[in-house]
């Protein structure tokens, strides 16, 4: 008769934080083995001893059905010794020198929690911290691994004696669930005044009453604080702008739920799907007419971000105050978010009438992740809460660690050792010295928690980039720059998990050039470790530089100048009459004060001013989706556009403003000429990667720059390359805008070693 075997099991991925151990726990139960299981810093150890079959049951058992917020990336089993101890046990975590535990992101509130919440007969009825193994803070509240609640910042609240009990009982969801705690153990809500002077009652119920009255009320949340207002309340919506400093760019909408969503927006399965699953993004949504918003709240646009309560105190508000609010991000416009108590009077004081706030530290910043729904799947916008900082794994090993800095947009950096790249939270423009802080700070906790001590250092080649400035300063590690365009690319190869070569078409506002000049619009054939330049959209002059971003007008002006056409009888000519002739005499002079670029988005731009969009902008990329909201999705057909090549090929965009031109001239709707430069635009890139495809024989291509932000631009593209017999890829978990540069960077320089 064959004896028990012992299996030292262990197990690596995102497996702390997820219930992992408990699952283990009643594994061993059901197959009556026994042994131990416990968190380190490579994972989960488990040793399981009984007869083969059994302990053969529980390793596929780990390796297939894992629990649901668990992603299991490999699993050894080593024989060992059996032992003939006795029982079942969850031991302490062992720390150790080489960190390579991943650490899981935030999860919305569970069914189960949100029962108990408004459930009278329940001890956490009301409780604003309720969670348990299936939900949570995860991310935000951890400070090392391997992840227990002694490294957390709920360490400073004891258990009472219900909660121990909950947290040691293997039949308890709560079972070893680090951050549980109720109303006599954990965190409490506090409500006080701008001045600090605490606000008597309730707390919830006082903070919905000052929704109903008007009030701008900070709201402390999973990763920072948030300022909220009545969304139909437009004096409210109009003040808080005015407060933060956010002239025209949209606030995100929470909901109580999805038939209330569905009463703003139309949200078909897969949207549903994103607001009610575990990280519960904000998701752009087309509006319905009527929706009982404020003109404010989202002005100019066609859509509307919304979002579900994600915590319980989210849906305690939001069933208080029985109507949808505004849930912006805690900050002054171009500042981090706030998330330190400390800060939060001094830097929110002048925007909030009130505090809803709590005691329970926030270790991370986090703001709230945004999507879009392109065909039924999420096409990621800024990637934070609920996803940062999940890892992607890499089919290539990395041979040396790498920190890579971003951009100066949309700022992320990422971290990448093995076969591992983290990418960290999103931070917004790195453009003040408080988001450099907040970058520069993280960078050090990440190092520190991840277990990656770079040795290389990637950065973009913009020589003003803040951030290309940090990585330049830093000591003993080798500076790699990597090229804006390729980074871009490279983030999408990596997204995808191919290494190239491919037919890459990156397409975005600005980016430092090769050659010296300004990129946007580029045609690369890339692979990880470099590129050659293709083809690119025709260049013109951007008179006054970077004053042309923020006056779209001006680059109306370049085209019509670059495509010969009299700007008599235009609108925009005529609304920017004073300054018309001296700019446009500066796009014909050329020189320094009117630099050449290739940009996508400029082109678009001067495409939106002509058709009286947008002939100024307060943000980056205002004028383009103003454009893209214009397009009747009726018209399928485009403007001819002359593609010359073979190398390096270039799409005309001057075409697409004559044409635009001659059709305003003659009355054409604005939408059908919106459609019509859209269409015309997708046809051109299409006929440019067939010509680059007949030099290079390559039958896949990449999609990426924040211009493919645009699902118009974005489908009209995808479509014809499959009709042309192109495999395509697009981002799926990464954004294809600057946030996922610090990706592409990553793997570049990975890849030249």
């Amino acid at each position: 008769m064959i004896g028990p075997v012992r299996s030292l099991i262990r197990v690596e991925g995102i497996v702390q934080g997820v219930g992992f151990r408990p699952f283990v726990h009643a594994l061993a139960a059901r197959y009556g083995l026994t042994g131990l299981v416990g968190n380190d810093a490579g994972g989960v150890f488990i040793e399981a001893e009984g007869p083969a079959a059994a302990v053969g049951a529980l390793v596929e058992a780990v390796r297939h059905r894992a629990p649901a917020l668990a992603v299991v990336e490999r699993v050894s089993v080593t024989p060992v010794p059996p032992t003939g101890a006795r029982g079942f046990e969850i031991v302490p975590s062992v720390a150790g020198p080489a960190t390579r535990a991943l650490v899981p992101a935030d999860v919305a509130t569970c069914a189960d929690c949100l029962a108990e919440l408004f459930d009278p007969a329940d001890r956490r009825h009301l409780y604003p911290f309720v969670n348990c193994t299936n939900c949570g803070p995860r991310f935000t509240i951890v400070t090392a691994v391997p992840y227990d609640r002694a490294v957390t910042t709920m360490a400073g609240f004891a258990m009472c004696a219900a909660c121990e009990r909950e947290y040691r009982d293997p039949r308890d969801r709560r079972f070893h669930a680090q951050p549980t705690c109720c109303p006599d153990c954990g965190p409490a809500l506090s409500l006080t005044t701008a001045a600090g002077a605490r606000v008597p009652g309730d707390p919830v119920t006082e903070a919905a009453a000052l929704l109903a009255g008007g009030a701008v009320l900070a709201v402390k949340g999973l990763g920072g604080y948030h300022l909220a207002v009545d969304a139909a309340d437009e004096t409210a919506v109009a003040t808080l702008r005015a407060r933060k400093g956010r002239p025209d760019k949209a606030f995100a909408v929470l909901a109580a739920d999805l038939p209330a969503v569905r009463e703003l927006c139309e949200a078909g399965e897969a949207a549903a799907r994103l607001l009610t699953g575990p990280r519960a993004p904000i998701v752009l949504l087309p509006r319905r007419a009527g929706a009982p918003v404020a003109p404010s709240v989202a002005p100019g646009s066609g859509e509307l971000g919304v979002l579900l309560p994600y915590t319980p105190l989210h849906h305690l508000l939001a069933r208080r105050l029985a109507r949808p609010y505004v849930l912006t991000s805690g900050n002054v416009s171009d500042e981090p978010i706030v998330y330190e108590d400390a800060d939060a009077p001094a830097r929110l004081g002048g925007i909030a009438d009130a505090f809803l706030s709590h005691d329970r530290p926030i270790r991370a910043p986090a703001d709230d992740s945004v999507v879009r729904m392109f065909r039924g799947a999420a096409l990621p916008v800024r990637r934070a809460r609920g996803y940062a900082p999940e890892p992607f794994t890499l089919p290539w090993p990395v041979p040396r660690p790498v920190l890579a800095c971003g951009a100066a947009q949309k700022s992320t950096f990422c971290l990448a050792g093995g076969r591992h790249a983290v990418v960290s939270q999103h931070f917004g423009d790195l453009e003040s010295y408080r988001t450099l802080r907040a970058f520069t700070t993280e960078i050090d906790r990440w190092r520190r928690l991840f277990g990656i001590d770079p040795v290389v250092v990637a950065h973009d080649p913009h020589p003003e980039y803040l951030s290309t400035k940090y990585a330049l300063a830093l000591d003993g590690v080798e500076p790699v720059a990597v090229q804006h365009h390729h980074a871009h690319l490279a983030s999408c190869l990596a997204d995808n998990g191919e290494p190239g070569p491919v037919i890459g078409v990156a397409f975005d506002g600005t980016g430092y050039g090769a050659d010296g000049t300004i990129w946007g619009g580029e045609l690369l054939v890339a692979d990880l470790a470099g590129f050659d330049r293709a083809g690119h959209l025709e260049q013109v002059r951007m008179p006054g530089g970077g004053t042309a971003i923020r006056q779209p007008w001006r680059m109306a002006a370049a085209y019509l100048h670059a495509a010969s056409v009299p700007a008599d009888g235009l609108g925009v000519a005529r609304r920017n009459a004073a300054a018309w002739a001296a700019v446009s005499a500066l796009a014909a002079a050329g020189g320094p004060a009117a630099p050449v670029t290739s940009s996508a988005g400029r082109l678009f731009d001067a495409v939106a001013a002509l058709l009286g969009v947008r002939d100024t902008v307060t943000y980056e990329g205002q004028a383009a989706m103003g454009l893209e909201l214009l397009a009747d999705r009726d018209v399928g057909d485009g403007y001819p556009v002359a593609v010359t090549g073979p190398w390096p090929v270039v799409i005309r965009g001057t075409d697409l403003v004559r044409a635009v031109a001659d059709d305003l001239r003659r009355g054409v709707r604005r939408g059908v000429v919106a459609a019509r430069f859209h269409h015309g635009l997708a046809g051109a890139v299409a006929a440019a990667v067939r010509l680059a495809a007949e030099a290079t024989g390559l039958g896949t291509v990449a999609l990426s720059g924040g211009v493919f932000v645009n699902t118009v631009l974005l489908g009209g593209v995808t479509d014809r390359l499959v009709r042309d017999g192109f495999r395509v890829l697009t981002h799926r978990r990464v954004p294809c805008n600057d946030g996922g540069i610090s990706l592409g960077q990553a793997v570049v320089a990975a890849a030249r070693g």
